[in-house]
């Protein structure tokens, strides 16, 4: 158990010292919420069931009878909310001897700066595993996949089928893929493009290609489909993804990528009635996860 005492800014008991530097920076602004929507919850848990409808109408024999179909229930995806908590402990001696407020007042601000980078952090990961056998979804599949299964047979892809680094003609391809997208049932669903998600790496590839009128790269008179298309509204750079060359496209498909909020964070604190220690700890409750594979397309770029 850590505990700030005299000894631990021990230049901070004499005056004299211009500045304390370190620990304040300037932030990246939020970027999670770009990766997923937010949802409340009140349970321990909150599962999704997936429902599969009918498929194509066959032709109907003249004095035949009619074919009758069923509905199916799917996997279940389950999100268990995590806590997380961190707090700090100040002796009464310390309080009283430090002569510089500006030390001791920005504990609390460096509190919540940890809890937001440790929801980025958490955030992220679910991206940086997308390719990752060790991390399944409820189908039994990772996130980006080219085999995720059907409830009614079958297997679908919402990964290109051959990897590919971020480029102009990478970008089409996977948007013919999300064109094609069907459900369960084989049935064709209406899915659009939302914002294309790439790592620092690919920051100024990524705008390069979505923002410029002509080919990208090229000395042809060729129009830039996508920009003319505006066939991928926002770009967004995660700092937190790991994966330099793995790029994704969001979707519009509902129940996707999904943030659950348990408890909203709070920050607390008191004293210890014989120590005199001063004591202050924030906590929240979340889960982040996927449902709907057909939410994100990905490519882990070799």
């Amino acid at each position: 158990m850590g505990i700030i005492n005299t000894a631990t800014h021990p230049k901070a008991l004499w005056p004299g010292v211009e500045a304390f530097w370190g620990k304040k920076y300037n932030e990246h602004q939020t970027e999670w919420d770009k990766l997923f929507d937010k949802y409340t919850s009140d349970k321990a848990f909150e599962e999704n069931v997936k429902i599969v409808g009918f498929g194509v109408a066959p032709v109907k024999a003249q004095g035949a009878s009619v074919t009758y179909d069923s509905e199916l229930q799917g996997y279940t995806t389950r999100f268990t909310h995590v806590a997380y908590a961190l707090g700090y402990m100040v002796t009464h001696e310390e309080m009283k001897d430090n002569l510089y407020t500006e030390v001791s007042m920005t504990r609390a601000e460096a509190l919540a700066r940890s809890f937001r980078q440790t929801k980025e952090r958490v955030g992220a990961a679910v991206y940086n595993r997308a390719f990752s056998a060790s991390y399944l979804g409820g189908d039994g599949v990772q996130l980006c996949s080219t085999a995720h299964t059907n409830t009614s047979g079958g297997t679908f892809s919402n990964r290109l089928t051959v990897d590919a680094d971020l480029s102009e003609t990478a970008i089409e391809d996977l948007i013919i893929q999300i064109m094609n997208s069907t459900d369960d049932r084989g049935l064709l669903v209406n899915l659009m493009p939302k914002s294309l998600h790439v790592a620092t790496a690919n920051h100024f590839n990524a705008h390069r290609i979505l923002k410029t009128p002509y080919a990208v790269g090229s000395a042809n008179n060729d129009i830039n489909a996508i920009n003319s298309l505006n066939a991928v509204p926002a770009v967004y750079v995660n700092h937190y993804f790991t994966a330099p060359q793995a790029w994704f496209i969001r979707t519009d498909a509902p129940n996707g990528m999904k943030y659950y909020e348990r408890e909203g964070i709070s920050f607390t604190q008191d004293n210890d009635f014989d120590t005199m220690n001063a004591k202050a700890k924030s906590y929240e409750r979340y889960s982040f996860g996927w449902t709907d594979p057909l939410a994100v397309f990905g490519s882990n770029g070799p």
